[in-house]
């Protein structure tokens, strides 16, 4: 398999540290409020590259931190935590929060058909941990003390601009608009590896420390929460492109110092879900969840398809008329699924021949968009109905679109009663308002069908009406 590497800015051939296993880490959810679909576009394309290293014969080990404490409002460390400000907003505790987005970014995953990681560790639960690793930093001298906080002494790398092929912008991310110069660092790179009172004093989490009561930096949790739980030598760690710097940036600054020899070798990041004005996030525009796409008719695996379609290291633009496309593409494919017959002999030659079509999408860079073909390819093949069957299931252990389970209830409906012309008519209306986006009457010619004594329905398998 080659898989593109944003530190050597190449497409390598994946290797391992000991061979026929992968120790994987993600960057987990900060559980302040709901993911939005940009997040989880990241959360998808790891879970498919997981998938197909399992599929590839590799023993995987995937580590995923939650981010309960710690993660700041700007990456340059500096304004509220995150998970402070998830609490002031609703009028709760940091842990209530945690605890209710963390459910919630599990149940998206579970639409999604995201498999849960093998580990999965809540920061606040590592505070020793933390507190193990800055004190030997400090002690190999590669941590100073400041103003109260502890930092890391960039000027001490050989090289810190690791992930150079970045444009200035994505450099910038770190020292943006309304962040403030800190004072205390040395260098202007230097982050913060443990915080105290001295700083924040309406932080409500808080732990005892050798430097003084306070809580850690945002990018000693992933550091600590890895080499706990993939050991020494990471094989592959993955995350969204804009946390390549400073985030991982100082992950690799500060796992390198305290081991003293090479991390990670291989750097998995996705880029970036866009909308007609730019990046999405929660801050601005419409906040898009799996939830607010459930409520608009839209089954989260025909989004999930959606991303499939595309290249993980490209942006993605996305708008309703896009995923329009992708669920009505998706409908199509279970359709022609539910027409196949399980009979026949398996001619072993083309199943051969059409698995490797397959591979070799996936070994070129994680090619989703190549793999579908390879998907479509097999149901225009003449291979029998048996053996198709089975290279669905094969295929979509891998890109987990639930075909054959979903292929299954759309032929189980499919003998329903005939609706009459006039209910097929409003649909057809009500189909039309929905791609114009006006989901207000859309919502009033449900409820002029449902008069009528029929009951509108949004399932997996798309939009159902029966009587009611």
């Amino acid at each position: 398999m080659n898989l593109y590497n944003s530190l050597t800015r190449a497409k390598d051939e994946f290797k391992t540290h000991t061979p026929g296993r992968v120790e994987m880490y993600t960057c987990g959810p900060t559980v302040y409020h709901y993911a939005h679909i940009g997040n989880l576009r990241s959360y998808i394309m790891e879970d498919v590259l997981e998938k197909y290293l399992r599929y590839d014969g590799y023993d995987v080990n995937r580590v995923m931190n939650i981010t309960d404490v710690g993660h700041l409002t700007s990456d340059g460390d500096t304004g509220d935590d995150k998970m402070l400000k998830g609490a002031k907003r609703e009028h709760k505790t940091v842990m209530e929060i945690a605890k209710f987005y963390t459910d919630a970014f599990f149940k998206d995953c579970e639409k999604l058909n995201i498999k849960r990681p093998d580990v999965i560790v809540p920061a606040t639960s590592y505070i020793g941990e933390f507190i193990k690793v800055i004190s030997a930093l400090i002690e190999k001298g590669y941590a100073y003390e400041a103003g109260g906080n502890i930092y890391f002494d960039t000027s001490k790398l050989e090289k810190y601009y690791v992930f150079n092929d970045f444009s200035e912008e994505d450099l910038a991310v770190g020292v943006r608009e309304g962040v403030e110069a800190d004072g205390n660092k040395k260098n202007k790179t230097d982050f913060v590896l443990w915080f105290t009172k001295s700083k924040f004093e309406d932080q409500e989490l808080k732990w005892d420390s050798p430097w003084g009561v306070g809580y850690p930096g945002w990018h000693i949790e992933c550091s600590c929460i890895s080499m706990k739980n993939n050991g020494e030598y990471l094989d592959l760690h993955c995350g969204g492109i804009d946390n390549a710097f400073p985030h991982h940036t100082n992950e690799i600054a500060q796992s390198e110092s305290y081991l003293g020899h090479p991390w990670c070798p291989q750097w998995f990041h996705v880029h970036h879900l866009n909308t007609d004005s730019g990046k999405m996030s929660k801050s601005k525009g419409e906040f898009l969840t799996v939830s607010l796409l459930e409520q608009k008719g839209y089954d989260p695996l025909a989004y999930r398809f959606f991303c499939l379609q595309s290249h993980y290291r490209r942006s993605l633009v996305f708008s309703y008329e896009n995923l329009d496309n992708a669920a009505s593409a998706y409908q199509k494919l279970l359709q022609k699924i539910a027409q196949i017959e399980d009979s026949g002999e398996i001619d072993a030659e083309k199943y051969a021949a059409l698995k490797a079509q397959f591979k070799a999408a996936m070994d070129n860079d994680l090619n989703t968009s190549l793999a579908v073909t390879a998907l479509y390819d097999v149901l225009k093949s003449d291979l029998s109905g048996t053996g198709k069957l089975k290279l669905i299931k094969e295929f979509d252990s891998v890109l987990s679109l639930g075909l054959l389970s979903a292929a299954e209830k759309l032929k189980a409906n499919a003998g329903e009663e005939d609706i009459p012309a006039e209910i097929s008519e409003l649909l057809e209306q009500r189909k039309a308002a929905r791609k114009e986006k006006n989901f207000a009457l859309a919502d009033e010619i449900r409820a002029k069908i449902a008069s009528m004594g029929y009951i509108v329905e949004e399932t997996r398998e798309g939009t159902k009406v029966r009587k009611g």
